[in-house]
C-alpha cells in the first residue's frame, strides 16, 4: 500500500535579526527570558555572625592544642560531675566523659603526627 505523504512546509530563510525591529524584540525578550529564569534566590544570603569566629590565618598545630585543652578540661568537668550523681545518669556522663578522652586522644595523636617527638 503507498502512502502519498505531502511535501515538508517551507522554511523561512529569513533571520531574525533581518530587520532592526525584529532584533530589538529579541534582545527584549532575552531579557524578560533572564529576568524571570535567571533571577537570583528569594532567600537573602544568609552571613554568619562573626561573634564567634576563629581566624582563618591560625596554624592548624594552634588548633589542635586548643582543641586538646577544651577535651582535656571537659573531660575533668565530665568526671567530676559524675561524682555529684548516682545511678544511671552516672554511668552515662561517665560515658559521655570517655568519648571525650577518645577525642582527646585522637586530638593528641594528630598533635604528634604534625609534630613528631624526635
Amino acid at each position: 500500500m503507498f502512502k502519498v505523504t505531502p511535501n515538508p512546509p517551507e522554511t523561512d530563510t529569513v533571520s531574525p535579526y533581518a530587520s532592526a525591529d525584529s532584533k530589538k524584540l529579541h534582545e527584549a525578550a532575552d531579557r524578560a527570558l533572564d529576568h524571570y529564569l535567571n533571577s537570583p534566590q528569594d532567600t537573602p544570603i544568609r552571613k554568619p555572625s562573626t561573634m564567634f569566629v576563629i581566624a582563618p590565618d591560625i596554624d592548624t598545630e594552634s588548633l589542635l592544642a586548643h582543641a586538646c585543652e577544651s577535651l582535656a578540661s571537659a573531660s575533668v568537668m565530665a568526671s567530676d560531675f559524675a561524682t555529684f550523681v548516682d545511678g544511671p545518669q552516672r554511668s552515662m556522663v561517665l560515658g559521655i566523659q570517655q568519648v571525650i578522652m577518645l577525642a582527646d586522644l585522637a586530638v593528641n595523636r594528630a598533635l604528634d603526627n604534625l609534630d613528631p617527638q624526635v
